[in-house]
């Protein structure tokens, strides 16, 4: 139940209240109980009435009938049920009606004529934003390590509507690397990124974000036996700049990688085995 409806019902209530007092003068007690059999009339049966679901509307113009209608049955049971010889009403309470009745025009205008209440702020809502990379895979070879990079794409985060970047754009692949060597074992250190426009100059990432780089943090995957594979998830920075037609010519991924020696020895154990 918004707040709007129940105002509603306090002012349909306070209405009826008045009318009651003012149209059905014989059998009454007077103004003020008038208005108190109204809202409780009024909010009673439009509350007890949307408890159970038989009215759920929230049209201003069907919310305020239904309320009507409830604040009615009160005030006519009154006047049926126990009614009193009183005849008309005392100048104080027809003073005071009137100044009620003023205050509700009053603000019954105000809620018409005012300024309308503002929407709520809903929350902007953030989509992904996928640029393509062509090719999305390419193969790779430095030195004695080869492999293959796949899945590339660059992702920024946006508002919807407005274009706003949220999230500033990334890189992102699968690295796949491979010691191609027959006789040596390397120990991959780390791997640089570099992007490239059409002049053959690097692009320069915007300010306050991270160098791309690619780190070999575990023991699985830095050590690269001959014919051993590492794969590793690329997630790094993408200039903005890049984003632009005709701007990133190429992507350059550099390697260091400690190589030593790798040597196979076998060992002959002669033994024998007899029942003990």
């Amino acid at each position: 139940m918004s707040f709007v409806i129940f105002v509603t019902w306090v002012l349909v209530g306070l209405l009826a209240g008045l009318l009651a007092g003012w149209v059905m003068k014989r059998g009454g007690y007077g103004l003020k109980r008038d208005i108190i059999l109204g809202l409780v009339g009024s909010i009673g049966a439009s509350a007890l009435l949307r408890t159970l679901g038989m009215f759920t509307g929230t049209r201003i113009v069907a919310v305020a009938v239904v309320a009507f209608i409830g604040a009615a049955i009160p005030i006519v049971a009154q006047r049926k049920f126990w009614p009193t010889e009183r005849l008309g009403q005392a100048t104080a309470d027809r003073w005071w009606g009137w100044g009620l009745g003023a205050a509700l025009v009053a603000v019954v205008v105000w809620m018409t004529l005012g300024p309308a209440p503002q929407p709520a702020a809903t929350a902007a809502v953030i989509e992904d934003k996928t640029y393509t990379v062509t090719p999305t895979a390419m193969k790779v070879k430095a030195g004695i390590v080869t492999g293959e990079v796949t899945e590339m794409k660059v992702t920024e985060r946006v508002e919807q509507g407005s274009g706003r970047v949220v999230s500033a754009a990334k890189l992102t692949a699968k690295v796949v690397l491979k010691n191609s060597s027959a006789n040596q074992t390397i120990r991959l250190v780390s791997g640089t990124i570099t992007y490239i426009d059409v002049h053959g100059q690097p692009i320069k990432l915007e300010a306050a974000r991270t160098e791309p780089t690619l780190k070999f943090a575990t023991y699985d995957s830095d050590r690269l036996d001959p014919g051993q594979e590492a794969t590793q998830s690329l997630d790094v920075d993408f200039p903005a700049e890049a984003l632009k037609a005709k701007t990133l010519k190429e992507i350059r991924l550099g390697l260091a990688y400690i190589p030593s020696p790798y040597r196979e020895e076998t060992v002959h154990l002669f033994v024998s085995v007899g029942r003990q």
